[in-house]
């Protein structure tokens, strides 16, 4: 298997604490500033708040040529036409989502520090695998850590994109590209700055350079 080309670089993922009714302008700030994916992230909202937003988000990813995913809620990500979704371990199969969206659709999973998590989402058909947290979190302070070997350890074994998460500054994404990670997802280090365009500019410099 050959990793999507397109599943690289600044993973930005949005929060209704730090997003607020101006999720819309703070996302585009974000993809202005390089960011290549965009994962919708509200687990509070109604349902036709949530539609409304995702709907909005995938037409702007579209104008910025970025893919757009959704978190948890297959349906939801069917719904709005995003290019796929990201699943926890307790959100709904692997397998019901890809059956749900279909054969194209992205499909990413956590695997916290676990790689038999991972062997199991590449044996289903995951599109990447993420692993965390590998720094303090702002967002899941109580998340299991993960080491920089479990990347190293997932570059070696798998040819899945692999996605690292948790407490990600800028000054941490060259150590994390080098262990193996494809792309860096990112909450607080980006909407939780006062200037996101720049902030998401740091990370893909970071990465990049």
């Amino acid at each position: 298997m050959n990793r999507d080309p397109r599943l690289r670089g600044l993973y930005a993922i949005t929060d209704p604490d730090l997003c607020g009714d101006d999720l819309l302008s703070l996302a585009e700030a974000a993809l202005e500033g390089g960011a290549r994916l965009l994962q919708y992230r509200n687990k509070r909202a109604d349902a036709q708040r949530r539609r409304a937003e995702a709907t909005a988000l995938a037409d702007l990813c579209r104008r910025h040529d970025a893919l757009f995913l959704v978190n948890d809620e297959p349906e939801l990500a069917l719904a709005c036409g995003a290019d796929g979704v990201h699943l926890g371990q307790s959100d709904t199969g692997l397998d019901a989502a890809r059956a749900l969206l279909g054969p194209h659709a992205i499909v990413g999973i956590t695997c916290h520090a676990d790689p038999d998590l991972a062997r199991k989402a590449q044996a289903q058909g995951a599109d990447y695998v993420a692993f965390g947290r590998f720094f303090p979190s702002h967002t899941k302070p109580n998340a299991p850590p993960a080491e920089l070997a479990v990347l190293e350890r997932a570059r070696a074994e798998f040819d899945l994109p692999l996605c690292a998460i948790g407490g990600i500054l800028p000054e941490h994404v060259p150590v994390l590209r080098e262990a193996g990670a494809d792309m860096v997802a990112v909450i607080h280090g980006i909407f939780g700055a006062a200037d996101i365009h720049a902030a998401a500019r740091q990370y893909v410099d970071a990465f990049f350079s």
